[in-house]
């Protein structure tokens, strides 16, 4: 029924757009443009060095400056970024996981100065801020790989956050548990509910074990921790995932942690909707898909979202202008504003269909936590490489489905004739490119910082850092007087990793079930690769690797897992490698083939490296093969400096895919 006559409407949702790239004043431009527009969030993209905790002039970082994000280097970065923007008015969401306490640290030290220098009580002004930092570190294993330190360490990171932020920035969300990267490297509805959920156990039993907390004040720390989730197409279903999520949040937090207050227990999520699901091929279709899923943490009024970004419909194909980012703006706007949605109660209460699905997935999902939570939960089932293998399985299945026809993607497997896109025009900028002076900038920048500082105080609140890292200490003023002091990404980083050392998460390739021996074409494929192995007189064998900082390995993974599966022997090391690194295994293990997966942007500057690194080793004749969001005019580029082929997202067919990695070996020895 509407509302009654003396009830207003519901308030919209916060309004942001995931932005960022090139530099903090590029970047600044961009959020004060957009706040004009009627964004009511920040919602901020930090390119890979920063949030893997390397500087703009270290070696990893090369070709990853300013690309799928905003390089926040120190606090002067920090300052630029949010200039004319008052911290204490803004409500602002962080993309950020590993070096989550050190960006906090130095957003809340912004806040300071700002408090600072307008004469206002510093206490005062951080009571106010409002926002939400990601810091899930548990998805980071499974699907981004934007981890630096083991796991304990991480959740320990966590842990201080949250209790900090709750005796002195109350309106601060410390964590967003983010199911949405589960969704995109293969989480079933009810995987992802579960996983979710046994990551917020884990961290809430985490913070509860610490002491940190006062018991009567725990009701504060579940109050503010938020979820971010992904909504994918298939709307119904994603509405329901949505109020099984609420329903089971309400059942854990009462029952597991004796939450009475019900507003403490609410389910507060934020969401983007999918933006790997979005296409290459005719990408104007993206825009209904962005709608519908949209669609889908909007219309039950119980289960909607607090805080909604939609992407663009051309992320498929790189970087997105500005123009985009407003179009998914103005979605947003439409919604809210122009139509009735907001008029009513929640529309699908005493939906029987409704009811039954998100009873099937309640059901699902419990059954799932409880088999993490007798694995010794969530940090064990990372360790173990259980959930790992559970989503690249389940990504293999989402695959076959897809290249069997069984699953429909519009324009990619099924009505793909096509008009030319005016969108798309001959002499059209589609994308936002970077200009790659941006990071000899950033690295010219990162030295003059470095020597215009006091080293006195740098070095002190760096040694501070590493004795608290050494006790059970709260992390947080360390963390803050190392910023102000003005300490580096990279310096901070580097001064934990020493403490707390480094970790690389199991790939979940080797417990992954394969295709089956149904998959189109599948045992021709193999019948190949074991022809041209006789033929050269060994088996083949293939390395897939991941240059540079980008962590997203789902495709890496997909075409290890396949490689397999028609015969090929595989090395595939997992993430975060240096083009040296590679080359260097694929010397030692004697490849027929390289095969680099990049979906960052920085493949002009990593994959020409491994080429020339091989040649350097005397492997000229190993030729390497390239995947990722690649523009045809890049592609082209790879070509003319030896590539042998580029895939791009628009080639979903991996066994397809399979038959010409076999091609382009028979080329090389002359077959």
């Amino acid at each position: 029924m509407p509302y009654p006559a003396d009830r207003e409407r519901d308030r919209p949702w916060v309004m942001r757009t995931y932005a960022g790239h090139s530099s903090a004043a590029a970047s600044n431009e961009l959020y004060r443009r957009n706040l004009a527009k009627g964004q009511t969030g920040l919602s901020v993209a930090f390119d890979l060095p920063t949030q893997t905790g390397y500087d703009p002039d270290h070696e990893l970082a090369r070709g990853e400056v300013g690309k799928v994000g905003v390089p926040v280097s120190h606090i002067g970065d920090m300052r630029q970024l949010f200039d004319q923007i008052p911290l204490a008015e803004a409500n602002t969401s962080m993309t950020i996981n590993a070096t989550a306490m050190w960006l906090f640290a130095l957003y809340v030290s912004v806040a300071q100065e700002q408090a600072e220098a307008a004469g206002q009580d510093v206490g005062e002004v951080l009571a106010k801020l409002a926002g939400t930092t990601q810091n899930d570190i548990i998805k980071e294993y499974l699907s981004r790989g934007t981890y630096v330190f083991p796991p304990a360490p991480s959740m320990r990171l966590i842990t201080d956050m949250v209790a900090w932020t709750v005796s002195t920035v109350p309106k601060w969300n410390p964590i967003n548990i983010c199911s949405y990267h589960l969704q995109e490297v293969g989480a079933t509805p009810v995987q992802e509910v579960a996983y979710a959920m046994c990551t917020a156990i884990a961290v809430l039993d985490t913070v509860r074990d610490s002491g940190q907390v006062p018991p009567e004040r725990f009701g504060d720390v579940v109050a503010r921790i938020s979820f971010f989730v992904n909504a994918g197409v298939r709307f119904v279903e994603e509405m329901c995932k949505m109020r099984a999520f609420g329903a089971l949040w309400d059942e854990i937090t009462r029952e597991r942690y004796g939450i009475t207050d019900p507003k403490q227990r609410r389910f507060r999520y934020g969401v983007q909707v999918n933006s790997l699901g979005l296409t290459e091929a005719q990408p104007e279709n993206n825009v209904q898909r962005i709608v519908l899923e949209m669609l889908a943490v909007s219309l039950s009024r119980d289960a909607r979202a607090r805080a909604i970004q939609l992407p663009a419909w051309n992320e498929a194909l790189g970087l997105p202008r500005a123009w985009d980012q407003q179009w998914a703006l103005r979605m947003q706007q439409v919604l809210a504003y122009e139509t009735d949605l907001l008029e009513y109660q929640d529309i699908f209460d005493g939906s029987h269909v409704i009811e039954a699905k998100v009873d099937e997935i309640v059901r699902g999902a419990r059954e799932e936590i409880d088999r993490v939570q007798a694995m010794g939960g969530a940090v064990a089932a990372v360790e173990s490489g259980y959930m790992k293998s559970s989503l690249v399985g389940s990504m293999v299945e989402r695959r076959r489905r897809v290249e069997s026809g069984e699953d429909v993607v519009v324009g990619v497997n099924r009505f793909d004739t096509t008009e030319a896109s005016p969108l798309q025009a001959e002499g059209a900028k589609a994308i936002e490119t970077i200009d790659p002076a941006v990071e000899r900038h950033a690295v010219e920048a990162m030295r003059e910082w470095r020597a215009g500082r006091d080293q006195a105080s740098v070095d002190a609140a760096l040694d501070g850092l590493r004795e608290a890292a050494k006790t059970e200490a709260n992390l947080v003023d360390a963390t803050i007087a190392c910023a102000r002091a003005g300490v580096t990404t990279g310096e901070w980083s580097q001064a934990l990793r020493e403490t707390f050392g480094e970790y690389r998460a199991p790939t979940g390739v080797s417990g992954a079930a394969g295709s089956g021996e149904a998959a189109a074409g599948l045992a021709q494929v193999r019948d190949r690769v074991r022809a041209t192995g006789e033929e050269i007189g060994e088996r083949l064998r293939i390395l897939v690797g991941k240059p540079g900082l980008d962590g997203h390995s789902n495709g890496a993974e997909q075409i290890a897992v396949r490689a397999r599966d028609v015969g090929f022997e595989v090395v595939y090391q997992g993430i975060r490698l240096t083009p040296a690194q590679i080359v260097s295994a694929a010397v030692q293990e004697g490849v027929h083939v390289v095969g680099l997966s990049v979906l960052s942007g920085s493949h002009l500057e990593v994959v020409p490296a491994v080429v020339a690194g091989l040649r350097e080793a005397g492997a000229e004749d190993v030729p390497v093969i390239v995947g990722g969001i690649i523009p045809p005019e890049d592609a082209e580029a790879l070509l003319r400096q030896g590539v042998a082929r580029v895939f791009t997202p628009k080639d979903y067919d991996l066994t397809a895919i399979m038959n010409g990695i076999v091609d382009v070996v028979r080329e090389a020895h002359g077959r």
